[in-house]
């Protein structure tokens, strides 16, 4: 019986939390013989934050993560990384695109968005993997392939080979954005750890 491997996916609305999720669950359910996905969209239409769990394993009984339960937090935004921390287990590992993207209240100049969000998120965490994930996406060919890029730099830590992701990604990216989300994984995956 393996363990159960548990995913908590955080942006921004317009970040692609969801597409990825749903990457990422068509690529478990090849992994493993259980997934469940659980979507918070909170204001995502406004900017605001995403969340998505995703659980699987031999058999998983709920899609929510407890916190302290996390292996992998991906984290499509800084800021969006250390809000949710403490859902990371203690040895587990963050994915982050090293790229800010100012807040609400930052944008109305009531708040100032941190400083050395990296250096706090390695003070909490185990493994920090910082991804200039936006300047891999459009050389690409699609900034707003962010997403699949860190999926490619997450696919290193999980099982299966580049052929099942593949698969995953045909499932469900349309067509006609298909050859640039390619790219855009095979950017991730082969970053050096």
């Amino acid at each position: 019986m393996t363990k159960t491997t548990n995913i908590l996916i955080v942006g921004v609305g317009g970040q692609g939390t969801i597409l990825a999720s749903r990457i990422l669950a068509a690529a478990a359910q090849r992994i493993a013989g259980e997934v469940k996905v659980s979507e918070i969209h909170g204001m995502a239409q406004r900017g605001g934050s995403v969340v998505t769990q995703v659980r699987f394993g031999d058999k998983v009984y709920s899609p929510i993560i407890q916190p302290g339960a996390a292996d992998v937090i991906l984290a499509f935004e800084k800021l969006e990384a250390l809000r949710w921390i403490d859902y990371l287990k203690e040895d587990g590992t963050v994915i982050v695109n090293d790229q800010a993207l100012d807040p609400m209240p930052v944008s109305a100049s009531a708040a100032v968005y941190p400083e050395d969000v990296i250096g706090k998120l390695r003070q909490r965490a185990k493994q920090v993997v910082p991804v200039d994930a936006l300047s891999l996406a459009l050389a690409a060919g699609n900034g707003k392939a962010v997403n699949v890029v860190l999926l490619g730099v997450l696919s290193q830590f999980l099982a299966g080979d580049s052929a099942l992701w593949q698969q995953a990604l045909a499932e469900a990216v349309p067509e006609k954005f298909l050859a640039v989300n390619q790219k855009a994984f095979a950017s991730g995956r082969e970053l050096q750890r």
